[in-house]
């Protein structure tokens, strides 16, 4: 008898930093995330996409309903994935400037966040980042985005043990276990989202 082998469907995943800083924390989350899609998580392909080339949003800046060619180049990367991932990092309890940029030119018409599976990790203080968390949802309800609820992660970086390196890559196990149940959960809404089996 011969055996079946029955594959997942590829998950596009566009991620998004809103730390532009080098070192940072957040982008290690990324890295890790996009690791784990290699070694554990099959069926799903993360590409990090870079905000720091976007001017500030400006609608002076669009011309018979187009765009700055970064502008554009963005947007058809979001419009192209099957699910988002952020990674927010929580300024004044809300998101980081670069991050709102970043939404607010891929909402302007057409609105190419519309009906896409979304997750949210994200890392900092005494909260995690946990609060900017709920921001970023309240402005996704108006985007149409769809974020996983389950699993929550955030994750206290200065709390011991270890959370990341000198060049800010996630070494704590436990935190890696826990982002990769995000992805899990990312990949399983993403497939029922789709009407996929």
């Amino acid at each position: 008898m011969e055996t079946v082998t029955v594959m997942k469907p590829l998950i596009r995943v566009a991620a998004l930093s809103g730390s532009l800083r080098k070192g940072s924390y957040h982008n290690g989350l990324l890295r890790a995330a996009i690791d784990l899609t290699k070694e554990s998580v099959s069926g799903m392909q993360i590409e990090y996409i870079d905000i720091s080339s976007l001017p500030f949003i400006n609608t002076d800046l669009e011309i018979n309903g187009t765009y700055p060619a970064v502008v554009e180049a963005f947007r058809q990367k979001i419009l192209e994935a099957d699910s988002i991932l952020f990674a927010s990092p929580e300024y004044n309890y809300s998101v980081s400037a670069p991050l709102k940029n970043a939404i607010d030119w891929a909402s302007r018409p057409p609105n190419v966040w519309a009906e896409k599976p979304a997750a949210i990790i994200s890392t900092g203080g005494i909260f995690g980042g946990g609060v900017s968390q709920y921001h970023l949802r309240q402005i996704g309800v108006f985007l149409d985005l769809h974020f996983i609820n389950k699993p929550e992660f955030s994750l206290n970086a200065f709390q011991p043990p270890m959370k990341f390196d000198a060049e800010g890559n996630l070494v704590d196990e436990s935190a890696k276990e826990r982002l990769k149940q995000v992805l899990v959960s990312l990949q399983k809404f993403t497939v029922r989202l789709q009407g996929r089996k």
